[in-house]
């Protein structure tokens, strides 16, 4: 049976213990010792330090003490057998799982950095693993480090706006960046450094707020700026003015007692939708599903678009559902 490591060195301190008074008492009874002097030959007997007997030995005490050697000096030299063990194998399990984790990141195509893995990185991360979406977490604080550890993320220690550490993290083949670090002028030097690695790369940047803000952080390179305070102001705010509202988009998001489920599908050169009108498409009549809105390959957004509206390769469809039919219209489109 394996024990826990706080249960095996409870353990051993009791054997110890136990061999300890075990001598001392030894003593005690064959030479006559006080319990302090008992102590001391076992320690030094059992530590091999031998620094001298302060107790006259008989030729009892002595066969005494030879069984003490062998009992106590074999538990110690277990016992520090087991240390070392420990500490070589925590050291070379440290190592492999560094240079595990950086292979594991080399090897990301199409995948999302988050830099930072604050209280907004955290909720962010938890979504795309939900979601399946591969990322990777750049992250410099040690004690979160050892979080993202536990929580099996694959991450790397270092700064985010540092180059060299955006091309560790893959940047060059990544989707996308996130920079959500706690300093305004963090982000800025991410996304700066981010857009002169991948010029085309997807970068969302967290903003504080302050005024002027979002504008360095988009002449940093970054395509989307999201202040966490003002969005959360406004939601609060919807709340009180338009309840109903709020709690459908609220439900058609994040999924609740409706079962219904707000996503975007993009379009394929396969799909077989491809330059059909959504009258033709069935979309509706097949999946049950509602067309909210479309996103043309140029960026323009259609929406609540017309039965006549074609749609064409690159279109990104946003549909509302349940979550089993739209994943029946992904495999199609």
């Amino acid at each position: 049976m394996k024990f826990p490591t706080l249960h095996k060195s409870i353990v051993a301190a009791i054997m110890l213990l136990i061999i300890l008074l075990f001598g001392a008492f030894g003593y005690m009874v064959l030479e006559h010792s006080s319990f302090v002097d008992g102590l001391y030959m076992t320690l030094i007997t059992i530590t091999t330090v031998g620094y001298g007997e302060v107790v006259h030995l008989s030729e009892e005490g002595r066969l005494f003490t030879m069984l003490l050697i062998l009992v106590g000096v074999g538990f110690v030299m277990f016992v520090f057998s087991k240390i070392t063990e420990a500490v070589v194998e925590g050291e070379l399990r440290a190592v492999y799982g560094r240079l595990n984790m950086k292979k594991k990141v080399s090897d990301l195509s199409g995948h999302y950095i988050v830099c930072g893995f604050g209280r907004i990185g955290r909720v962010i991360c938890k979504l795309l693993h939900e979601d399946g979406k591969p990322f990777v977490v750049v992250e410099n604080d040690p004690k979160i480090i050892q979080h993202l550890s536990d929580l099996n993320y694959l991450f790397l220690e270092g700064e985010a706006s540092d180059d060299d550490m955006l091309i560790k993290a893959g940047v060059k083949n990544a989707k996308g960046l996130i920079a959500v670090v706690s300093s305004d002028a963090d982000n800025v030097y991410i996304s700066l450094s981010a857009r002169g690695i991948n010029p085309k790369l997807f970068i969302m940047a967290r903003s504080s707020g302050e005024p002027g803000e979002e504008r360095k952080l988009l002449r940093a390179g970054a395509n989307k700026v999201i202040s966490p305070y003002y969005i959360g102001a406004c939601r609060m705010a919807h709340h009180v003015l338009r309840p109903t509202v709020t709690d459908f988009i609220d439900l058609t998001v994040h999924g609740g007692e409706l079962g219904l489920r707000l996503e975007e599908l993009s379009v394929t050169d396969e799909g077989k939708v491809v330059n059909m009108t959504l009258m033709d498409s069935n979309i509706r009549r097949d999946f049950d599903l509602i067309v909210v809105a479309i996103k043309r390959k140029a960026g323009e957004m259609r929406f609540n678009p017309s039965p006549n509206t074609r749609i064409l390769s690159g279109d990104t469809l946003v549909v509302l559902g349940e979550y089993e039919k739209i994943k029946g219209l992904e495999k199609i489109i």
